[in-house]
């Protein structure tokens, strides 16, 4: 199939694409790497009447550090993440959950800032920012606001963003010392969507039991074990320990069911995960100064 009817704008500063989201309102599309957007539009699941390409726009993809704090040009490739010595080194759970992210070609076109607008459920970079307490910089005609990774996804596909809004720019702050760090997912095939996922961070004390614990799971939106993350906050890491937290945080899901997996077997497999994320992210943490 080919896409409904739409005109195209390919604006070459923000200013000018702030302007003409804010012109044509809810009717407008931003496309960024166009991996999600394009095939939907061919399949007439999106149908927007007006197209806003920001590929023209480079004052959006960067990878800076100010302080302990990476700041991510929504437009920056995904590509680049995975490949960054500085991402390695100082956010590496974000790293390594990125190389999930479909194949290379995908990557290397796919955007930081279109995968976390898009929302999809299956999609690692909305559980990883989670995990990481990223905050999303939101900025219109009006003016600009920050919104917490967190709070940003609403449902399905669905976000905080308003008509005339774009994501300009994610922070990552660097984790504690002490902190380990995992992500696992399962999916049929490399690079097919994931059936599950799971991100976690560990933070161990001088005397080795567990001072801070993130544990979040892929979903209609990313789901964070929060009951489950204050259980284990002052224990000593036990295999058991982080086996029996893993099926707690796994019974809170509520998966659902379609053609690629039921729910009980992606609760199951969100079990699993969990344990060996934490199980990594512990041993991680022992080693990691």
């Amino acid at each position: 199939m080919k896409p409904a009817v739409f005109d195209y704008y390919d604006p070459t500063t923000l200013a000018e694409a702030l302007s003409l989201l804010a012109q044509f309102g809810d009717t407008a599309k931003p496309l960024a790497g166009g991996q999600s957007l394009v095939p939907m539009m061919n399949m007439r699941l999106a149908r927007p009447a007006q197209l806003v390409d920001l590929n023209r726009l480079s004052e959006l993809s960067y990878l800076e550090v100010a302080g302990r704090e990476l700041r991510i040009g929504a437009m920056t490739r995904q590509r680049t993440l995975e490949r960054s010595a500085t991402v390695a080194d100082g956010w590496p759970l974000l790293q390594e959950a990125t190389r999930y992210i479909g194949h290379v070609q995908i990557r290397n076109r796919g955007t930081v800032g279109g995968s976390l607008v898009h929302a999809y459920p299956s999609a690692e970079l909305p559980v990883v920012m989670t995990t990481l307490d990223a905050t999303l910089v939101l900025r219109s005609q009006m003016g600009e606001r920050l919104v917490r990774a967190e709070e940003f996804f609403v449902d399905v596909m669905t976000t905080v963003l308003q008509p005339g809004e774009l994501l300009v720019e994610i922070r990552v702050p660097q984790v504690r010392p002490g902190t380990g760090w995992s992500f696992q997912e399962v999916s049929r095939r490399h690079g097919d969507f994931a059936l599950m996922g799971v991100a976690g961070l560990l933070t161990l004390s001088s005397d080795r039991t567990i001072e801070r614990v993130q544990l979040v799971f892929c979903g209609t939106t990313p789901h964070r074990a929060a009951k489950v993350e204050q259980q284990l906050v002052g224990q000593k890491v036990e295999s058991g320990l982080l086996r029996d937290a893993a099926k707690l945080a796994a019974a809170e899901l509520e998966p659902e069911s379609d053609i690629h997996a039921t729910a009980g077997y992606r609760k199951e497999v969100a079990g699993v995960l969990a344990h060996r994320v934490l199980e990594q992210a512990a041993t991680r943490a022992l080693t990691t100064p």
